[in-house]
């Protein structure tokens, strides 16, 4: 969920935030050469005491360039284990093939979360990783977040996102939002030692902090910004490291990008009604959530209500509203770009965000009456891409 106004104070603290990461590389692609050794890949290279977990279901068209990528890290993790939650493709033959260790329950889970639990049960390292099946590393990218483990209190770290297609509408829409997102508001919160979510596509956990609050939580749609927000009430930290570079596939078309952002805008709300006695007692994160609160629900009845009826009744001024704050857009997201030498694939770009964002306003609306109005809580994980 994108966060479109911010406060004063996130405004004076941007001068005072980490520098924005180097120019990322592009996406491991590995995947022509299925029968990697793994042993020939992690010579004279470090071993991380971490183990990754893979949740797949049916990615047999993208899982063997995760796993590669996963093998061609800087640091090599003790064990990868792909979680074959009910696939009816050949996922499970391709993970062996490139000699990983393949589980599969009984049945399918019904949701991530449900086959990251069924491994948790197996690692026996003191770290985890948990990595989307459609997501590729930047090969350094578990030794950067790793390096946020030195503090015993962090308990998650999350990196840097970008897709690893930016093609269609829905992909370019997606690729403005995170190159603003990770560049101006997660260098913010990670300022105030606060970010919002530590990203399900690609984050490190302590093993003993996800042991204690019972692993994946299934109370909500967004189990990542579950865990994320326990960790604070209990007085852990999570850390932002943009030096760490994933590249998950995104929604491609309409149909993906509405059931990934229906499951998005409903996790939200049920989180905040799950934690808000909790979010009071954590000020950054109480003033965070706020913001997103007021953005995300009334700022987007005025943008696909208000502002067409003023524009209509009154003046054709009242457009301008849609683009009041696109300096604010633009600045952040054309200073990532120009470092990676992506400045025109970013300005081209920029009409798709436009449309993902009247999309992203109205889901959430629906979203709040049906959990709010109708209490019909959204308990059915559809995968989004």
């Amino acid at each position: 969920m994108l966060i479109h106004s911010v406060t004063w104070i996130q405004l004076l603290s941007m001068f005072d935030t980490c520098p924005s990461s180097q120019e990322q590389q592009k996406p491991v692609r590995l995947a022509d050469n299925i029968e990697t050794d793994e042993k020939d890949l992690s010579a004279d290279r470090g071993l991380c005491p971490v183990t990754v977990i893979v949740p797949a279901y049916n990615e047999a068209g993208c899982i063997a360039d995760t796993v590669n990528s996963l093998l061609a890290q800087t640091l090599v993790a003790e064990e990868i284990i792909v979680v074959d939650d009910g696939s009816t493709d050949n996922t499970a033959d391709i993970c062996r093939r490139l000699g990983v260790t393949v589980i599969a329950p009984p049945e399918n889970t019904g949701s991530k979360a449900g086959a990251q639990n069924y491994a948790l049960s197996q690692v026996k390292t003191p770290y985890i990783l948990a990595i989307d099946a459609d997501t590729t590393l930047k090969p350094d990218a578990l030794e950067k977040l790793f390096s946020a483990m030195d503090d015993p209190d962090v308990v998650a770290a999350c990196g840097f996102v970008l897709p690893q297609h930016v093609n269609t509408l829905w992909e370019r829409g997606r690729y403005v939002e995170y190159l603003m997102a990770f560049t101006f508001y997660k260098q913010v919160q990670e300022y105030y030692e606060k970010p919002l979510i530590s990203s399900g596509c690609f984050s490190l956990f302590r093993s003993d902090y996800l042991r204690q609050i019972g692993g994946w939580s299934l109370r909500t749609m967004a189990e990542d910004m579950d865990l994320t927000w326990t960790a604070y009430q209990l007085g852990k930290k999570v850390r932002f490291i943009p030096d760490a570079v994933c590249y998950p596939i995104e929604p491609r078309n309409f149909n993906f990008m509405r059931k990934q952002l229906k499951r998005w805008a409903h996790g939200f709300i049920q989180n905040v009604g799950l934690h808000w006695k909790g979010i009071l007692k954590v000020p950054f994160l109480r003033s965070i959530v706020t913001v997103m609160c007021w953005d995300a629900s009334i700022a987007s009845i005025f943008y696909l209500t208000l502002i067409p009826i003023l524009t209509v009744t009154v003046s054709p001024l009242f457009l301008l509203g849609y683009i009041i704050d696109l300096p604010m857009i633009l600045v952040p997201t054309l200073v990532k770009a120009y470092s990676r030498g992506e400045t025109w694939k970013a300005l081209s770009s920029i009409p798709a965000f436009m449309v993902l964002r009247v999309l992203n306003s109205a889901i959430f609306l629906e979203a709040l009456f049906k959990e709010l109005v109708l209490k019909k809580t959204l308990t059915s994980y559809e995968k989004g891409h």
